[in-house]
């Protein structure tokens, strides 16, 4: 039987991730080699895209904007790979980016209403630049159909393994994944994120309730004594909070406890009743279910993949 083939394009961009593009050609030909080995008759062929100059749009069925390295690459993407990315969507390939390379595809407006993800220290950033965007922070991998988003730096690999399992096989994905010696499993990236509290949002009335939270804690902190420190109305103070951190005051405290409860996992031998304590929850199994919910993963489980 004739294979087929998928063809794949890959945009090296001003500051693109070469070890990504380098990556993505390694992975693509060892999943052919698997594939032709399992007697699957499809194949990916993979095209890199100069944009000095860009070729005239032709059809692709992915086209993969790889993660970039420089703030300045992916805040200020030029007008030319904008144009031409929207071609080549409105032409029906399906667009792929990982880490920054999201910010790539949101500057087309095309991501606009609908779900994404990308590296979870750029949230805050994301948000600034593209509030129409639903954004996932924990998704490692959101698979939107035309459209697929991938987060961490290196969740390229992600893509790769999700590309090969649509359009050759999820066994050869699966199969490549052994050979990579990589997790094809569900994995989320709350699991690796840490909270960085934005503090540079300009708002100085916001910034001292903060710096109060990250203080005190380990202590029961009400909305009244914030709106008391702040000096403003509760409506007020909520509405400036959450425009400043994305956060409600409550969600920003447990954020703070959660952060200082891994660091604790990870550096000190003490139970996770002792470390609730610690952090401010007298009730342990309730501390429990918020750091599973943050996390998604249970306190043994997180010291099993990052301690242990």
């Amino acid at each position: 039987m004739k294979d087929s083939f998928v063809h794949i394009g890959i945009i090296n961009y001003p500051g693109a991730m070469q070890t990504a593009i380098h990556g993505f050609t390694e992975m693509f030909t060892l999943a052919n080699g698997i594939a032709a080995d399992a007697g699957v008759n499809k194949r990916i062929r993979l095209t890199l895209i100069d944009v000095d100059p860009l070729p005239t749009p032709h059809k692709l069925q992915v086209l993969i904007i790889p993660p970039v390295m420089e703030k300045q690459q992916y805040l200020d993407v030029d007008p030319s790979i904008r144009q031409w990315i929207i071609k080549q969507h409105a032409k029906g390939t399906t667009l792929c980016s990982s880490c920054a390379g999201t910010f790539v595809i949101a500057s087309t407006g095309l991501l606009d209403q609908r779900p994404a993800t990308t590296h979870w220290d750029l949230a805050h950033q994301f948000h600034q630049s593209f509030p129409d965007i639903r954004l996932d922070i924990d998704k490692l991998l959101v698979n939107d159909g035309d459209i697929i988003t991938a987060g961490g730096l290196m969740s390229w690999i992600d893509l790769g393994l999700e590309l090969v399992a649509q359009f050759i096989q999820p066994s050869v994905m699966r199969h490549l994944g052994q050979y990579m010696v990589v997790d094809t499993g569900l994995r989320e990236q709350r699991y690796y994120q840490r909270f960085n509290p934005v503090l540079d949002h300009g708002d100085k009335t916001i910034v001292k309730a903060q710096h109060f939270i990250h203080k005190h804690f380990d202590q029961s902190i009400s909305i009244e004594s914030l709106c008391s420190l702040c000096c403003l109305t509760e409506r007020t103070f909520l509405r400036h909070f959450v425009k400043a951190t994305t956060l409600k005051p409550t969600q920003y405290i447990q954020q703070i406890r959660i952060r200082k409860a891994c660091e604790l996992i990870e550096s000190s031998t003490s139970t996770f009743e002792t470390i609730a304590a610690i952090v401010g929850y007298e009730d342990s199994s309730a501390f429990r279910k918020t750091f599973v919910k943050i996390i998604g993963l249970t306190p043994r489980e997180f010291k099993q993949r990052f301690v242990s």
